[in-house]
């Protein structure tokens, strides 16, 4: 093992590539000096990488009048390690002639009654030994102090603990001038890179490269040494396939020679069951529940009963970071680091468990996606959509993993999750992605299936606006199946798309009569998809103009039907509807109380996402304040608003389906 101690009072000279310093770390360095001067024992831990030793070099260095008389500082510059390594270190450190037995008793001689602060840095390879032999001293000399720098704290009763966390990529609320994550880059990088930030287009992408390493310093470092062999496009190009492969020939320590093999410590320090779980856990692109991380990584000698406390230790060693509140009502949920994610899934891959773990994870989130659509159709709309807006990165995900590698069993489940969260592409304002996943799924799956069928008619919705022709030939795919078997929900739904087809082209009376079929076709309470209050809802608007007597007979009924008070969305269409009805009837003041109390009833919470349902409201409610007759683009996702006709609507359009 080789050991790098320093005596008292005088400091190894910084390493020359460690010119970064206290980039945007000066509130740490200062809560570091506060800790130390309160408390007897500090702990700064953070992820592999994140710049622990740096700031504990820093800020001692940087004291301006230090109260210890003595600092003595032991550094391992390998993970070689064996019994009473640290004691060994610690003796030589403190001035003990070789083959000193590193006894506690003669280690707190060594340490005498002076005040002294003892650095132990990068501890995790002797962590046992370190919190045993930091008890002992600290029971033993009464004016020591013992600053350590690890990957997580040592766990003793009187441990204070500062938690390291990346540099940021955006400019801090009141702060001028670049981020830190973008200055620690200027600086490693030199004049190359402070001439391509002052242009306004490289900073940018000095802000993506740092972005895509996550803020990380040593990444950012790493990633600055490239600027001799890539331009900045080829190296952020290159960032978004992985990071693992950013080196440099002369590390400060041998484990930041790669991102790859700062990370790969870590791992090396973990046990067995943490390993599996650590690379099992990798498939998730996004945040995940404890329940995910349980139907994905138990089993094959891992009991489903320690992933919690695996977890747990994750997160204590920076490989997974804990969102939300984790003290909370909810249940708390991870993320993996990006660098630590390339690296689980490299050693799943080696060791063949990434199809298995990619196969659990399509079936757990196929479950997930029924959920959610359980969920919207008993009236949990809010529920449904949050767990799709937490979920939605491994939704995704999941159905990128069917198209690259197709299996019928892969697309098919995709299919199915994708077609059971129907909502978030149609009633949240997610369409182009929606259209996208289905356009590309549907041609890989057997079309007769449930799913495939759904599907169809979604897409036909999905692409009224942005794509007629692909609408019409996803109708021309829908319709002969749907009137062979009898499906009369899917003729309902596909007469709606016709209808707003029609009303693209002009032809309010064709559209007005495709949507009074779809509210006649589709039974009210079947789940799935829209209720058919949404299609008397456009029923309404396309007669409000042309035939106002029918538009308020439409509009009454699709606040009135069954079951709409339950369903929140089709709820805010019905009465959108009934505004837009009471204004072209010249009732100002009712549409706008109507709007208004739809607008409120239907308020989701502060970061709640919200669809083009509530923007249309706030259009109608400006409208009416200001007193203008502008109308609003037409949004078919939503409902859509009238165009110019061929000619008016008779008056019994609606009459005769009432």
């Amino acid at each position: 093992m080789r050991l790098r101690a320093g005596g008292a009072t005088s400091r190894p000279a910084p390493d020359p590539r460690e010119s970064g310093g206290l980039i945007g770390r000066s509130h740490e360095s200062a809560a570091l000096r506060h800790l130390l001067g309160a408390h007897r024992l500090v702990t700064v831990t953070g992820f592999a990488g994140i710049g622990k030793s740096r700031l504990a070099d820093c800020t001692l260095g940087s004291w301006d009048t230090s109260p210890w008389r003595r600092i003595v500082r032991v550094r391992w510059d390998a993970d070689v390690t064996g019994p009473a390594s640290l004691a060994e270190a610690a003796a030589a450190a403190l001035g003990a002639a070789p083959g000193t037995d590193p006894r506690p008793a003669d280690l707190a001689a060594l340490c005498g009654t002076e005040r002294s602060l003892l650095l132990l840095d990068d501890v995790d390879p002797v962590q046992a030994e370190c919190t045993r032999l930091v008890q002992q001293l600290l029971m033993a000399v009464p004016g020591l102090r013992v600053l350590v720098t690890a990957r997580r704290p040592l766990g003793l009763g009187e441990e204070q603990v500062l938690r390291l966390s990346a540099l940021p990529v955006d400019v801090p609320a009141g702060a001028t001038g670049p981020a830190p994550a973008v200055r620690l880059f200027v600086e490693r990088a030199r004049d190359s890179a402070e001439e391509l930030l002052a242009r306004d287009p490289e900073s940018a992408r000095v802000e993506e490269v740092c972005r895509l390493v996550e803020g990380v310093p040593l990444a950012i470092e790493l990633a600055a040494d490239q600027l001799d062999r890539y331009s900045l496009d080829d190296l952020a190009a290159r960032l978004r396939q992985g990071q693992g492969w950013l080196t440099s020939s002369y590390p400060a320590l041998r484990r930041h020679q790669s991102v790859r093999d700062a990370v790969g410590a870590s791992y090396q320090l973990c046990e067995r069951a943490l390993r599996v779980v650590w690379a099992r856990s990798s498939v998730f692109t996004g945040s995940f529940t404890e329940a995910s991380a349980v139907a994905v990584a138990s089993g094959g000698g891992i009991d489903a009963q320690v992933i919690p406390s695996c977890l747990t230790q994750l997160t204590a060693l920076g490989v997974l970071r804990a969102t939300g509140d984790p003290g909370g009502v909810r249940r708390p949920r991870y993320r993996m680091t990006r660098a630590a994610r390339e690296f689980g899934a490299s050693r799943l891959t080696e060791a063949g468990e990434y199809p298995v773990a990619a196969s659990r994870r399509t079936q757990h989130f196929q479950q997930v996606a029924a959920h959610a659509g359980r969920c919207w159709d008993s009236g949990d709309q809010l529920g449904a959509v949050r767990l799709v807006r937490d979920e939605q990165d491994d939704l995704l995900a999941t159905a990128h993993h069917a198209l690259e590698h197709p299996d019928p069993e892969h697309t098919d489940a995709a299919l199915d999750t994708i077609v059971s969260v129907w909502f978030w592409w149609l009633a949240h304002g997610h369409a182009a992605t929606g259209l996208d996943l289905l356009a590309r799924l549907l041609p890989l799956c057997e079309p007769t299936r449930p799913s495939a069928v759904r599907g169809t008619w979604l897409a036909a919705w999905l692409a009224v606006d942005t794509d007629p022709a692909a609408a019409r030939a996803f109708l021309a795919a829908a319709w002969p199946g749907a009137v062979l078997s009898g499906d009369d929900v899917t003729l309902g739904r596909v007469a709606h798309v016709e209808g707003m087809l029609a009303l693209r082209q002009g032809d309010a009376r064709a559209a007005a009569a495709h949507f009074a079929d779809a509210a006649e076709l589709i039974p009210a309470f079947v789940p799935g998809g829209p209720s058919p209050a949404v299609s008397l809802s456009a029923l309404a608007l396309v007669q409000a103009e042309h035939s106002p007597r029918a538009a308020l007979r439409a509009a009454r009924r699709a606040v009135s039907w069954p079951g709409v008070r339950d369903d929140a969305w089709a709820n805010l269409v019905a009465n959108y509807a009934r505004a837009r009805v009471d204004a072209a009837h010249g009732r100002p003041g009712r549409a706008w109380h109507r709007a208004r109390r739809a607008l409120d009833a239907g308020a989701a919470p502060p970061g709640h996402p919200t669809g083009p349902g509530h923007t249309a409201l706030l259009h109608l409610i400006a409208e009416l304040e200001s007193g203008t007759s502008a109308r609003p683009a037409p949004d078919p996702l939503f409902v859509p608003h009238p165009r110019p006709s061929h000619g008016p609507l008779p008056a019994d359009t609606a009459s005769q389906h009432s």
